[in-house]
């Protein structure tokens, strides 16, 4: 008979027999267990459902195609909320359900929002009276830019007619917000991506409530309204006049770029800001201080909050009896929302408002000011007022550099370099060193931070940015906006002068630092865009790797590294094609773009950064290997093929006959023999095109799909679908985000604000 323990070998023969991995399954799931069990106990669950939130928004944004029930996605998100109110006896259950409602009303909040600002939008080019307000005006170096509210264009009926434009204009004297104004205007649609994932500037424009894009051709006539503007236009109108008032006095006490620029970061006006000093603050890694966001809010409100706290702690009887903290600190609220109103509101500096806001506002209750719990509830109102920010580079890289900072808060504060004892000497030492470790790491690890989001957006790195921001934040913090803040108040006593000119010698102390950076070898370097997979599998990364406070965070390191691998090795294109067929660069045998025909400055800019090509749009050698005449243009690319642009029709027969792929804006001959045709009817289903030729056969992406329903993508004037011909592998539309830096001007000039 066998004894009690006669199984035992048999059990532990079979689960030796098992793969390794099998047998750590309970291990890893105890661990998982109990690293859920310490994220409950310290509540760290919350800034989860911000995540959850914003996943429902961008699945909104990028996949869902036509119209939208909204009862559907707020009914199972309460549905949903109920349930797990329901089961808040449990242990998991209740998580996954919230998170899972979350996910439903970040969906119904996209597509709520997308609804409320739901406007025309021009669906064809129009030369045409103009007759409107100006809303806003922008000075820019030669003439001004323009946001018209339009009341009439030709004969358009109101049903097809923009509501709002904008136009760039060269004679804008005597021109101010407010005005109603009739010109001839020659417009055309917000245009789309330059490149399938690029930067869409038709969705942008659609949430800003913008129509089209265009200029006014001759003289603006300013004429008596045919009927009073609206109150709301008024009151912005007046703002905005008097940020352009204060634009010339600040640039006038100042001169040159230094004046630019300290005018810019005190209204957000930037058009007096020429390219190359531009160009030297991106190299120096610095652009973020011109737009106006959290950087500008967080010392505008500690400045406000710190006068106000000092100032009342001069009265015993105050500060004896009051909370003069809280007091300060609304004080503080109330100023950095005049600050940001005075701005112009930005998408940047509205969201950086809000995380402000929420900082201080935990003051008033007693709460820690800076904590993920703070920044997760800031990214939660910000997502239900603005979900369409998600997409853009300013709320990526703003919540990715403060989640960054508050989870490494401990090594930035410099206590770790604070001695308890020790003379004086030793305390100024050990204070200096805090604050010079204390500034490049916080530099450090906001620039880790944001970097995966900076790179895919702008397909740029600045190696010197540690240097530029330890070197010139100093003087932003203890100058720039301590002036700024005091300009603003001694203004409308007339004594603001002096404080503009101190406050411009420390933007030229900027200004020469971002030059001395400039110079170095590689201060700017051009790496090819990778793709949303990688950028996702990252985010994830940073995500796990910041939000808990358990050996979790430690599971962030597997997309990390497999996104970083992705990034590390993109897939380039090819060929590239504009969405009007007028242009085209294909990969030569040197490796490097050659372009074809004549596509816009500003898409041809887009496609040398997103292949990596520092390159000059203005390059001579670009058109190298190319054979061009009044008729097209003709190249060769990898794997044997041929790539012809036909600008002339008589081109088609021959180029039909020779070419792998023809390109052209018109409409190519029914009978066209080359193997993939992309011409007018083709690229007005599809938008700009890219192929890659491998030796299956080219794949190829498109930046949208015919028949797509997307209320900023109005249908073109043909509509019947189109596809390549012959057959070819169904275009793989690549959604995602990516901006450029700032566009230069013209019709398509449009930059995306860097946070």
């Amino acid at each position: 008979m066998a004894g009690p323990g006669a199984g035992t070998g048999i059990v532990a023969r079979a689960a030796g027999a098992l793969p390794a991995p099998v047998l750590l399954l309970p291990a890893l799931g105890g661990w998982f267990s109990a690293g859920l069990a310490a994220e409950a106990a310290q509540r760290r669950l919350f800034p989860w459902l911000a995540v959850a939130f914003g996943s429902g928004a961008l699945l909104f944004l990028t996949v869902a195609d036509g119209p939208v029930v909204l009862a559907a996605p707020f009914g199972s998100g309460l549905a949903l909320a109920g349930s797990a109110f329901a089961l808040r006896a449990r242990a998991v259950a209740p998580a996954l359900l919230l998170a899972a409602a979350f996910v439903f009303l970040g969906f119904g909040a996209a597509a709520l929002r997308t609804a409320g600002v739901a406007a025309p939008v021009l669906a064809r080019t129009v030369i045409a009276p103009l007759h409107g307000f100006v809303e806003a005006l922008e000075e820019r170096e030669e003439g001004a830019r323009l946001v018209v509210r339009v009341t009439r264009l030709g004969e358009m009926p109101e049903a097809e007619r923009p509501s709002r434009v904008r136009v760039s204009y060269r004679r804008a004297d005597g021109l101010k917000p407010g005005d109603y104004i009739e010109a001839k205007a020659r417009l055309l649609p917000p245009p789309e991506p330059a490149r399938p994932g690029g930067y869409d500037f038709a969705r942008d424009a659609y949430f800003r409530g913008i129509g089209a894009v265009g200029s006014l051709l001759g003289q603006a006539t300013v004429k008596p309204p045919p009927e009073p503007a609206p109150l709301a236009l008024r009151l912005a109108a007046g703002l905005d006049e008097a940020r352009n008032a204060l634009t010339r006095r600040i640039a006038a006490s100042n001169g040159g770029q230094a004046g630019a620029v300290a005018a810019a970061l005190v209204t957000g006006k930037r058009g007096l800001i020429d390219q190359d000093t531009n160009d030297a603050l991106r190299a120096a890694g610095i652009y973020h201080v011109v737009s106006i966001s959290g950087l500008h809010m967080v010392l505008a409100a500690g400045v406000v909050f710190w006068l106000a706290r000092a100032l009342l702690a001069l009265v015993p009887g105050l500060a004896l009896a009051w909370p003069i903290k809280k007091i300060a600190a609304a004080l503080a609220m109330v100023g950095v929302t005049g600050y940001c109103a005075f701005s112009g509101w930005d998408l940047a500096a509205e969201r950086s408002l809000v995380m402000t806001l929420v900082m201080l506002g935990a003051i008033l209750v007693d709460r820690p000011a800076l904590s993920l719990r703070n920044l997760a509830l800031a990214a939660l109102i910000s997502l239900a007022r603005e979900p369409e920010g998600l997409l853009g580079p300013s709320f990526q890289m703003s919540f990715g550099a403060v989640a960054g900072l508050v989870a490494c808060a401990r090594l930035i504060e410099g206590r770790l370099w604070n001695p308890e004892g020790g003379g004086p000497v030793t305390r100024a030492l050990a204070w200096l060193l805090a604050s010079v470790i204390g500034t490049l790491a916080t530099t450090l690890v906001a620039q880790i931070a944001t970097a995966p989001f900076a790179t895919y957006h702008f397909q740029t790195v600045q190696p010197f940015g540690l240097v530029g921001n330890a070197l010139t934040l100093p003087l932003v913090s203890l100058v720039v906006m301590p002036a700024a803040v005091l300009g603003i108040l001694a203004t409308p006593f007339a004594l603001d002068r002096p404080v503009w000119w101190t406050m411009g010698l420390a933007v030229r102390g900027m200004l020469d630092i971002s030059s001395w950076i400039e110079g170095f070898d590689r201060a700017t370097m051009v790496l090819p865009a990778f793709g949303s997979g990688a950028l996702g599998l990252m985010t994830v990364a940073l995500l796990l790797l910041v939000l808990p406070v358990s050996g979790l965070r430690w599971l962030g390191l597997a997309p990390g590294l497999v996104g970083l691998a992705l990034a590390a090795s993109p897939e380039r294109p090819d060929l590239y094609v504009d969405r009007e067929g007028g242009g085209a660069a294909l990969r030569g045998s040197d490796g490097r773009l050659v372009v074809l025909g004549k596509p816009p400055a500003f898409v041809l800019e887009q496609w040398l950064k997103a292949d990596g090509d520092g390159r000059s749009r203005d390059d001579s050698g670009l058109g190298a290997g190319a054979r061009c005449d009044k008729l097209g243009c003709v190249g060769h690319g990898p794997q044997g093929v041929s790539v012809a642009l036909v600008r002339d029709k008589r081109a088609f027969s021959e180029d039909c006959a020779r070419a792998t792929v023809v390109v052209s804006r018109l409409e190519a001959p029914p009978g066209c023999a080359a193997r993939h045709v992309l011409d007018r009817k083709f690229l007005a289903a599809h938008g700009s095109t890219t192929l890659r030729f491998t030796a299956a056969g080219p794949v190829i992406e498109t930046a949208k799909r015919p028949g797509e329903g997307r209320p900023w993508r109005p249908a073109p004037v043909a509509t019947a679908p189109v596809t390549p011909k012959p057959a070819a592998p169904a275009p793989n539309v690549a959604p995602g985000p990516a901006a450029p830096a700032v566009p230069p001007e013209g019709e398509e000039a449009e930059g995306q604000a860097e946070p």
